[in-house]
């Protein structure tokens, strides 16, 4: 099936499974290779009735490649991952992989137990999905060589490259970090737990035990922008930004100044933006989706509510979140009195 058919298929909401990837497709140097940039997590778009639009979550999609994004992660926590059925997730990845059409990699989340998160891998590389970031398994906190054996089996499963997600309940030891970074197909650790020592020791344990790797890591605090400074301390650059979604501008701009040493602009931002966002995220839960989608929103696109369990923010947060994208666009060094 040619891309145009697939743009066709998509367009009338249908699920496509794409011809397998060539035996080439998906190792770990090409993906790693081209995550240099911003990493931009878009929400899945639901239509009135709860049903996917994804006429809204292309224009999501391709609105966010336009403005920079240096890769698309799609149908991840922000995407809403666990509220997606396998069919759903199918016609989300191939919408992302056609609007993508070669000119960033698309990453697709998976997750639940072993079988599930192959099963989706599997949809993933069906779709032309570059790479998967694997989420953590479903509800049970299993024990260091029960992680290994997950990521492992998942990472034999496709030709897809994998990044683990540690937070929640999978954390785990710098040793079994050195494992999985040996192991064919992982190629990068995404930190959710924001444990900084941890987080050291597993950097310094790979460079020690698995010294021919070339593993990625990445900063995924649900506002990574807050701790960017921090990370970069440890040698870890790579990011996802929520912000990205919903004002790329103030995504764009603080990470072109945290990447250059502008202090002044990475200060601003962070004072007069980020830390309040994060202020505002903290007051609901599930507020690291629901928020961002509520952003979405309120700069034009109608990408419609989150799907329950997870519920809208409060009117007068999303009355907060608008004032506070307004003062963060005040605040860009191109904006009419920034830094005064």
């Amino acid at each position: 099936m040619d891309v145009d058919q697939k743009h066709a298929r998509v367009s009338q909401g249908e699920p496509v499974t794409a011809q397998p990837p060539p035996a080439d497709a998906g190792r770990s140097p090409q993906l790693a290779d081209r995550l240099d940039g911003l990493l931009f997590f878009p929400v899945t778009a639901y239509a009135p009735d709860g049903a996917l639009n994804l006429t809204a979550f292309r224009t999501h999609v391709r609105a966010g490649i336009d403005a920079g994004a240096a890769a698309v992660f799609a149908c991840c926590g922000t995407g809403e991952f666990h509220a997606l059925t396998p069919e759903e997730f199918a016609a989300c990845v191939t919408a992302a992989v056609v609007e993508a059409g070669g000119r960033v990699p698309v990453v697709a989340g998976t997750g639940y137990g072993t079988a599930l998160a192959v099963r989706f891998a599997c949809l993933a590389q069906d779709a032309g999905a570059d790479g998967l970031l694997a989420m953590p398994p479903y509800l049970v906190t299993a024990g260091q060589e029960g992680l290994r054996r997950h990521y492992a089996d998942l990472a034999a499963a496709t030709a897809l490259p994998v990044i683990v997600y540690q937070r929640d309940n999978a954390v785990f030891t710098p040793a079994t970090v050195a494992a999985l970074a040996r192991t064919p197909g992982i190629i990068g650790l995404k930190d959710g737990l924001g444990d900084l020592d941890l987080l050291q020791r597993i950097i310094s344990t790979v460079r020690t035990d698995a010294p021919d790797e070339d593993f990625l890591y990445f900063n995924g605090l649900p506002t990574a922008e807050l701790t960017g400074p921090a990370y970069r301390g440890l040698g870890v650059r790579l990011y996802s930004s929520a912000v990205f979604a919903f004002a790329p501008d103030i995504a764009l701009a603080f990470h072109r100044a945290l990447s250059t040493g502008d202090d002044d602009t990475v200060t601003r931002l962070l004072d007069g933006f980020f830390r309040p966002l994060v202020e505002l995220r903290n007051q609901g839960r599930g507020y690291a989706v629901s928020l961002v989608k509520a952003g979405v929103r309120l700069r034009g696109l109608d990408v419609g509510e989150v799907r329950p369990p997870l519920n809208e923010p409060a009117p007068a947060h999303v009355e907060e979140l608008a004032a506070l994208i307004d003062h963060g666009l005040a605040l860009l060094p191109e904006a009419p009195g920034a830094g005064a």
